[in-house]
């Protein structure tokens, strides 16, 4: 499988290109507007097709390039079924699988940091792949105060549904405010502080107690990426 983590430095987020090198079928995760051009070129010089584009969520601090890559490539745009957006091509459900060339990402529902959060997990011939969006970050896990966000679903989407991977999956969430580019299940356990807890109330109260300013673009990134991040006359 041919692997891209790319960086918007602007908001900190990671896009996740995935290929399979035999068919030249490519998805991309979490694109972000401004770097079409990128994308676009990237794609060219690696010789792949895009034939899938995906959100983990309805993200608030940048614009989303689902719309301008259905337009230009003619991929088909993913977001879960929760999700205020009816701009995509499809949507998906927990458990559902997103084929590309060969693999398939299979998309867990792990709500809390909003309530259409997913994760997608991908097993390349035993070697384990969690693409966790907002949910898990590296050392931390996503704010759970706005867009319907819920500390207790979250600890039950982290506690029950990713820490429950095979421990050696490598993490790869859609953002890292600290230039750390991946982890692991494993060490996430041991080692995230928001992790560290007793029991679901814990969370709860730690989470609560964060206080965290919203994101700058929030007002607008919000209702642009329920339009996929295009002028409604476009879709």
């Amino acid at each position: 499988m041919l692997f891209r983590q790319l960086f918007d430095s602007a908001s900190s987020t990671y896009t996740y290109l995935l290929a399979d090198r035999k068919t030249g079928d490519a998805v991309l995760i979490d694109p972000v507007r401004e770097h079409m051009d990128s994308y676009l070129r990237l794609l060219d010089e690696l010789e792949l097709k895009l034939v899938m584009a995906v959100d983990t969520h309805v993200h608030a601090d940048h614009i989303t390039a689902l719309g301008l890559l259905r337009e230009t490539t003619g991929c088909v745009t993913y977001m879960g079924q929760q999700a205020q957006a009816d701009c995509v091509s499809a949507r998906f459900s927990d458990g559902e699988k997103l084929r590309f060339g060969s693999y398939e990402l299979e998309a867990i529902y792990t709500p809390g940091h909003t309530d259409d959060s997913y994760s997608f997990y991908l097993d390349d011939n035993g070697q384990h792949y969690v693409f966790t969006g907002d949910t898990l970050l590296i050392r931390g896990t996503g704010r759970t105060d706005f867009q319907n966000g819920d500390a207790h679903q979250q600890y039950h989407s982290l506690f029950e549904r990713l820490l429950s991977l095979p421990g050696d999956t490598a993490v790869f969430p859609a953002h890292d405010y600290k230039g750390w580019t991946t982890s692991s299940i494993a060490e996430e356990r041991l080692h995230n502080p928001r992790l560290q807890v007793a029991s679901e109330a814990e969370y709860v109260q730690l989470m609560h107690a964060l206080k965290l300013p919203n994101p700058r673009l929030m007002d607008v990134a919000v209702p642009a990426n329920r339009a996929c991040g295009m002028p409604a006359a476009s879709l």
